[in-house]
């Protein structure tokens, strides 16, 4: 979730000493975007009564006009909802192919509502931050509190939603997804380095010691010397866990299996395993092995490109295929997984 990424990284200790000096604080957000965009929806860009700036919602192409509507809101303007068309010029000098469009929400969060998202952001739960774009009314519900926040958090993307007749801006907040590779193979590194580099948090295990070890694994956020049900009952795996299995070795295989790196021969055999465990034969879809997309890797890193994005692809319900040939939006939803 970028969303949890910038507002950790960029804004929360500027937003934290801006209050504790007493500073109110204006807000502005990208709610929607047309064509490409510099920012993502749910970036953010706050500003001090002082000033003082933290985070972004353009790459700088429409920054100020956005600042001068922050600053008139401080002095005590109406929240509003801005609109920017992004010319190609601009659009290049931000690294875009093309323009597009921003939709910008301004306002006044209330200060409270601000220190309960701060320790949400810090403490790595999940929210939806609810803002209605006629009137500004803004809530804030945690996950397991209510079931239209709980679908757009398993979403895992932030949108403008309609609730009760009202266009409703659903800010959605959350730790980043968790990889979890079992078997402490050269592969399991290149995995996390490639899984590192979205931002997303990578969990090695493996039941034999001596190779899960911080020299042969240096890109593993964790690593856990554990038995298969050991490790998942410490990780507990939710919807944003991905999970691939190294290890060729049934015993490991059955209890963990979501993707597998292996010969076919070997997927039939371990389908056969894990019916025999009692595995429905209509979950079994779910199991992708070999895991990857086909782009012809052979290397280790290579090997951990092609299935990293064929993890991507079915968070974002997408088929994996040349983006030439798609028809539908380049840069995707993510759906739960």
């Amino acid at each position: 979730m970028p969303d949890y990424h910038e507002f950790v990284r960029e804004i929360l200790s500027e937003l934290e000493r801006w209050r504790a000096r007493g500073d109110r604080v204006a807000m502005a957000r990208v709610v929607a975007t047309r064509r490409s965009a510099p920012r993502p929806i749910g970036s953010k860009l706050i500003v001090s009564e002082t000033g003082e700036l933290a985070g972004s919602v353009s790459g700088g192409c429409v920054e100020g006009e956005v600042v001068e509507a922050a600053r008139e809101v401080l002095a005590g303007g109406e929240p509003r909802l801005l609109t920017y068309g992004i010319s190609d010029d601009l659009a290049l000098s931000v690294g875009l192919p093309c323009g597009g469009e921003i939709d910008v929400w301004v306002d006044l969060p209330d200060p409270e509502l601000l220190r309960r998202l701060a320790g949400v952001a810090r403490d790595e739960r999940r929210a939806v931050h609810f803002v209605d774009l006629d009137d500004g009314d803004e809530r804030l519900v945690l996950e397991g509190d209510d079931d239209v926040a709980d679908d757009l958090i398993r979403s895992g993307h932030s949108k403008v939603v309609e609730l009760r007749g009202r266009r409703v801006f659903a800010d959605v907040f959350g730790p980043p997804p968790r990889l979890l590779v079992y078997g402490a193979v050269d592969t399991a590194d290149s995995l996390c380095a490639a899984a590192r580099a979205l931002g997303w948090h990578t969990i090695v295990a493996d039941a034999r010691g001596r190779f899960a070890t911080r020299e042969r694994l240096p890109n593993a956020d964790e690593i856990i010397v554990a038995w298969p049900e050991e490790a998942l009952a410490q990780i507990k795996p939710d919807h944003t866990t991905a999970i691939v299995v190294l290890t060729h070795d049934d015993k490991f295989d059955v209890p963990l299996l979501v993707g597998a790196l292996g010969s076919r021969r070997n997927q039939e055999r371990r389908r056969e395993r894990l019916v025999e465990a009692g595995v429905d034969e209509t979950q079994l879809d779910r199991i992708s092995g070999p895991a990857g997309l086909d782009i012809g890797a052979q290397t280790p890193a290579e090997t951990a490109v092609s299935m990293l994005a064929e993890i991507m692809a079915v968070r974002a319900g997408r088929d994996g295929g040349r983006l030439k040939e798609s028809s539908g939006r380049i840069h995707a939803e993510v759906a739960g997984a």
